[in-house]
């Protein structure tokens, strides 16, 4: 591997306030030096995927994400679970990744942050997605880590000291793996 390992932070939610998208802001202040992480910001502009729009057609926020993912050495996902499976968006980001083969091989891993026994349909599915996509799954970085609403601050991140020991623990596992695949 590099000196540095840019990692794309994927929230599955759109919601203001979000257990998930804080999970990943605090991630990211977190990341070790070797670490560069960037936070996909475009989740609620992705337009419905069609498969019509899957090549000369495709839509600029569809390549901008494919890009950010070709140029990304691993994914990190936190996602809610709604109706016991992803959320319809993330579902969607993850079509506009199945043509275009940048997640090939791409070493991807995933939080949950859910309260215990929750979340499991969202990981699950995920799951089963990056395996349609022959993403390299980061096993030893796939962790439930549950935050209270309460450790979610106003500045949205999460305040659990827990909460930054346990990342720091899915960062070792990320740079492990990929300094072992390089």
């Amino acid at each position: 591997m590099s000196d540095n390992a840019r990692v794309l932070l994927i929230s599955g939610s759109t919601r203001n306030g979000s257990a998930n998208t804080a999970a990943l802001v605090t991630a990211a202040a977190l990341a070790p030096e070797r670490v560069t992480p960037v936070l996909y910001g475009g989740l609620a502009d992705l337009p419905a995927f069609n498969p019509d729009h899957d090549g000369d057609l495709l839509p600029p926020a569809a390549a901008a994400l494919r890009g950010e993912i070709a140029a990304a050495a691993a994914i990190l996902f936190c996602t809610p679970e709604y109706a016991g499976t992803l959320p319809g968006s993330l579902k969607n980001l993850l079509d506009w990744t199945v043509g275009g083969g940048e997640m090939y091989e791409k070493p991807a891993a995933w939080i949950n942050v859910a309260a215990p026994g929750r979340g499991g349909g969202a990981t699950a599915t995920l799951a089963s997605v990056l395996s349609y996509v022959s993403a390299a799954v980061i096993e030893a970085a796939c962790r439930d880590v549950p935050v209270p609403r309460d450790a979610v601050t106003r500045e949205g991140t999460v305040s659990d000291p827990g909460f930054a020991v346990a990342v720091a623990g899915i960062w070792t596992a990320v740079l492990g793996y990929l300094d072992a695949a390089s």
